[in-house]
């Protein structure tokens, strides 16, 4: 990939896009095309085969996808299942129509079996049920993969899949409902500070096990394997790294600087005990996470100061 190969980055506005397309920038890529939702619907194969048609990238970044919390896509199944089997399908098959040189799909950490062994490998999709309440969109991501292998597979296509643990960093959505654990535990932070609160609540025991990377690490990953990784298995990009809701809690309450207690709700569901990626894969390759999980939520803070991310 040379610094004024022609660049596609599908899904741009959202929280990984935006972060590839900074890291391409960064590293002097100079020939980036992005088309925002609203000037292209990617789930309209008619318009994605004339946008490639025109364009003729050579690389593409597929970050497009459509995302949300437990409720969501519990709510809404079918479109979850629908709008993001379209996106990839589109943009893959007209990726293979046009000649694109390498593209990588970017899918998710719940692709994995709901009852996965710790840490979850990468031959480890497929043995086991799904959890029910993302299972669309996990089928979504699996399908993603299964088509960058079939495309290989038939017509020698350079696709390649990547999939990311729990993301958090600029652009990140802020809802407390809808928002993963850290940027909901920011915003309750921040506002118990700024209301004076003496207490936080977060639900379950603290004690479950999690794994999270800062997005632009994320895409330093992503930019790795496009460089570097050919090969038809898809790669975990995690760090390796665990730490307890409890602790994160702290290290939160620590970077907000909130001064009251932390308690928690035990009536509440705690969730998977453990959830932890095996990037084995990927670190034997040489890439590693740089941002420590203090210095990211430092900077994720930050962001969320100054309105970078969704309420």
């Amino acid at each position: 990939m040379e610094h004024n190969s022609k660049i596609y980055v599908a899904g741009h506005n959202g929280m990984v896009g935006s972060a590839i397309v900074r890291k391409l920038q960064e590293e002097g890529y100079t020939n980036v095309v992005t088309r925002s939702s609203k000037e292209l619907d990617l789930r309209n194969q008619q318009a994605v085969n004339d946008f490639f048609t025109q364009e003729k990238p050579q690389f593409v970044f597929l970050a497009a996808a459509k995302v949300g919390g437990i409720v969501a896509n519990n709510t809404y199944r079918a479109d979850f299942l629908y709008d993001n089997l379209a996106m990839e399908i589109n943009i893959i098959h007209a990726s293979h129509q046009n000649n694109v040189e390498k593209l990588l799909f970017l899918g998710s950490s719940c692709i994995y079996p709901k009852l996965s062994p710790q840490p979850m490998k990468e031959e480890y999709l497929l043995t086991g049920l799904l959890e029910e309440t993302n299972e669309p969109y996990a089928i979504a991501k699996i399908a993603g993969i299964k088509l960058c292998e079939a495309y290989r597979d038939q017509y020698g296509c350079n696709y390649i899949a990547a999939m990311p643990t729990n993301l958090y960093g600029k652009g990140d959505n802020y809802h407390l409902q809808n928002s993963h654990v850290i940027p909901a535990l920011i915003r309750k932070f921040h506002e118990a500070k700024v209301s004076g609160n003496a207490t936080v609540e977060i639900w379950g025991s603290g004690k479950p096990l999690r794994e999270f990377m800062y997005v632009d690490d994320l895409a330093d990953g992503c930019l790795h394997l496009m460089r570097h990784y050919n090969d038809k298995l898809f790669v975990n990009i995690g760090t390796g790294e665990e730490i307890t809701i409890n602790d994160l809690a702290q290290l939160v309450k620590d970077v907000v600087n909130f001064e009251g207690e932390i308690t928690f709700d035990t009536t509440k569901p705690d969730g998977t005990p453990r959830k932890l990626m095996d990037s084995t894969r990927l670190h034997t390759m040489g890439w590693r996470h740089k941002t420590s999980l203090k210095e990211g939520l430092g900077k994720a803070y930050e962001f969320f100061k100054e309105g970078e991310g969704r309420l």
